[in-house]
């Protein structure tokens, strides 16, 4: 018997696939969908400040302009009540009540003061864990990177105070010193580590002359660099990882869970092939461990992470100039 559970942030769930945050995740319809294919777990789509500002009075945005933090916090608790807060919360309620997988809530916010009102209202709906979406961007000239990475530890230190549930925040790869940050982030008390954050990326339409959208889609080929640093970083972290990004097949998530995550955070394939792909992957899984002799993830999870790998330089700079040299003597 195969036993495909595993361990994530303190959560037992009966699979590696996490249905990650995506309009699939915001309708109880088509995550009842995603439940009977058999994810593991679900991550609700993104609450975003921007959206509940839309509708902000201009009285309240004086709030925000002031740059006060009591009025920005007073300010914050009036947007948590705000109607789309309020129909977030009915979602979680609902998914609560009809499923019994791991729900995790997903917030995205660009001020300092507004992630605790939001990550307090989902943890009072009954939400399992909140992931939380975080990027600052280093676009202004008169930060230094330590002043931008210190706003994610002064985020993460004031929510483990006021919130109890598990709580894990995604990432993305850009900064200076990327080992040191996800060290340093893993001290902080979170119980899981998302690799990485896919962006709007965009692209020039030159016919037109315009700035246009790039690939909705990520293609398998992205999974590279998330698969390289869940290597790197799966024995040295104090919290578990999940591999996001690119993931699209049973092989991606085999490579994923061999590296060192505990899960993965599957989107775009869902919606390219639909939900019945969750069990294509599920079936590929298996039948590569009864392959290979294995029983249960936990046998192989992790057997070529950076510390264990026989050749750990394939990590690094080394795999470069292996495939560098390869690629010459074909030439």
């Amino acid at each position: 018997m195969i036993d495909l559970s595993t361990k994530y942030m303190g959560f037992n769930l009966r699979n590696p696939i996490i249905a990650g945050s995506s309009t699939l995740t915001s309708r109880i319809e088509s995550i009842r969908e995603l439940v009977l294919a058999n994810v593991s777990a679900v991550v609700l789509k993104s609450l975003f400040e921007e959206d509940l500002m839309l509708e902000c009075s201009p009285e309240s945005r004086k709030f925000e302009k002031s740059g006060n933090y009591p009025k920005g916090a007073e300010y914050g608790g009036i947007r948590s009540r705000h109607p789309k807060m309020e129909a977030y919360v009915r979602l979680i309620g609902k998914c609560k009540s009809e499923f019994d997988i791991p729900i995790i809530a997903s917030i995205n916010c660009t001020t300092f003061h507004e992630w605790i009102p939001f990550a307090k209202r989902v943890e009072e709906a009954g939400a399992d864990a909140i992931e939380l979406n975080m990027f600052v961007l280093p676009s202004d000239p008169m930060r230094s990177s330590i002043e931008n990475e210190q706003v994610y530890f002064d985020i993460l230190t004031d929510l483990r105070r006021h919130i109890k549930i598990p709580l894990t925040v995604k990432i993305s790869p850009y900064f200076s010193g990327l080992t040191k940050m996800a060290l340093k982030l893993s001290w902080t008390g979170i119980q899981g580590m998302v690799l990485f954050n896919r962006f709007f990326t965009p692209d020039i339409d030159i016919e037109n002359q315009s700035i246009v959208a790039g690939s909705i889609y990520s293609s398998p080929e992205e999974m590279a660099i998330s698969l390289r640093w869940v290597g790197l970083l799966s024995d040295r972290v104090m919290c578990d990882l999940c591999g996001s990004t690119g993931i699209h097949n049973s092989e991606g998530i085999l490579k994923m869970l061999l590296a060192g995550a505990r899960a993965v955070e599957i989107t775009s394939v869902l919606y390219q092939k639909g939900p019945a792909e969750i069990g294509i992957m599920l079936k590929g899984i298996e039948d590569w461990m009864q392959r290979k002799g294995y029983s249960c993830i936990k046998e192989f999870n992790g057997i070529l992470s950076l510390k264990k790998a026989e050749n750990p330089a394939d990590y690094e700079r080394f795999q470069y100039l292996q495939h560098i040299n390869v690629i010459g003597k074909e030439c």
